[in-house]
């Protein structure tokens, strides 16, 4: 694997000693509003969910990474591609691009500045055609970050049969 750097942040594979970052991450009813609100009750359910990150890894190469501010070293959210496999708006098999923020470093530009680092890197390293992304329909903060890095939005609909998205794309 590989990680990628911007001037605050380090972006690298998920590891297991993350488990503990990501369960202050996903705990938190807040990250969760607009993902269901279904937060992690266990720090086993985010070893399971960094397993399964890893496992995107061994499968396509590419995943959601950790983002570690360089200044503390801390473990503040996760960003990155994921290869979807199953349909999601009538798309299959397609790049999307995501992150998930600890409450505390909302604000502070880091969902930007990881998301873009990215979004150049899908277009400049992969070479990817198209990248998507995905938002509830009231995260106007998670919206204002895919705008900001060059998505577009092209229409609403019901992810799971249950949330309100709306879809964005580079094209």
């Amino acid at each position: 694997m590989f990680t990628l750097e911007t001037d605050r942040l380090l972006l690298r594979p998920l590891e297991y000693n993350d488990s503990e970052g990501m369960f202050l991450l996903d705990s938190n009813p807040n990250v969760h509003k607009y993902l269901g609100n279904n937060p992690v009750k266990s720090i086993d359910e985010s070893v399971a969910y960094i397993e399964n990150i890893r496992n995107q890894y061994l499968a396509h190469g590419i995943g959601r990474f950790a983002v570690i501010l360089k200044e503390t070293n801390e473990f503040i959210g996760w960003c990155g591609l994921k290869f979807i496999t199953e349909e999601e708006n009538n798309h299959i098999n397609f790049y999307e691009i995501g992150y998930r923020f600890r409450e505390e470093f909302w604000g502070k530009g880091f969902a930007y500045e990881s998301a873009k680092t990215w979004y150049d890197y899908a277009f400049n390293e992969l070479k990817v055609d198209v990248l998507y992304a995905s938002a509830h329909i009231e995260n106007i903060g998670s919206r204002k970050v895919l705008e900001k890095i060059g998505l577009n939005l092209k229409n609403k609909y019901i992810w799971n049969n249950k949330i309100p998205c709306v879809w964005y794309t580079s094209n």
